[in-house]
C-alpha cells in the first residue's frame, strides 16, 4: 500500500510540472510599452524605448486599415491598454485589449453599427493555421511565444497597434 502512495503523489508531481509551463515567471525589466507594426507583420516588447522582445505575428483577415466595425476581420489601430490576463483562451493564452475606445465606440454608433470587441494578443488554435493572416482581428503569435508574453506583460501597459 505505501508503495502505492508514493506512485501516486510521484505520478501526481510529474502531471503538475507537465502543466507548470503555460504559466512562466518573468525576473526581467517591466515591460512599459508594445508596439505593433502592422506593416511589418511585428510586435516589439520595450522598456522605457528599449526592445526586449520581438515577434512574428499573424492579425486579422483583412489586415489593412483601422478596425471600425464588427467583423471587418481588420486589426485596430490607434493607442490602446492591456485589460486583463485571460489564463482560459480558446487560443491558449490571451491578453485583452482596450478596444473599442470612446472614439471607436462613438464612430461605429454614427454609422449605426457596433464596433466589435473582444481583441486580444493570443496565441494558436489547436488545429493548423490555414494562412497567414487568419484572426477575427487580434494579433496572433505562437503559443510558446504567447506563454514568454503572457509572463512578461501586466493588465494597464499601453500598447500602441501602428499601421
Amino acid at each position: 500500500m505505501r508503495f502505492f502512495r508514493v506512485f501516486l503523489i510521484l505520478a501526481l508531481a510529474i502531471g503538475l510540472s507537465a502543466c507548470g509551463g503555460k504559466f512562466r515567471k518573468y525576473y526581467g525589466p517591466e515591460v512599459t510599452s508594445v508596439q505593433v507594426h502592422k506593416a511589418d507583420r511585428k510586435m516589439y516588447l520595450l522598456h522605457n524605448g528599449r526592445v526586449l522582445e520581438s515577434y512574428d505575428i499573424a492579425l486579422g483577415f483583412t489586415p489593412n486599415g483601422h478596425k471600425q466595425f464588427e467583423g471587418d476581420g481588420k486589426t485596430p489601430e490607434g493607442t490602446y491598454y492591456i485589460t486583463h490576463k485571460n489564463p482560459r483562451s480558446r487560443f491558449h493564452l490571451s491578453l485583452g485589449i482596450s478596444y473599442p475606445n470612446v472614439a471607436d465606440a462613438e464612430f461605429a454608433k454614427t454609422q449605426e453599427k457596433s464596433p466589435g470587441g473582444d481583441i486580444f494578443i493570443h496565441g494558436g488554435p489547436l488545429g493548423p493555421i490555414a494562412r497567414r493572416d487568419w484572426t477575427e482581428g487580434c494579433i496572433a503569435v505562437s503559443n510558446r511565444e504567447m506563454e514568454q508574453i503572457y509572463s512578461m506583460v501586466e493588465p494597464g501597459t499601453v500598447i500602441h497597434i501602428l499601421p
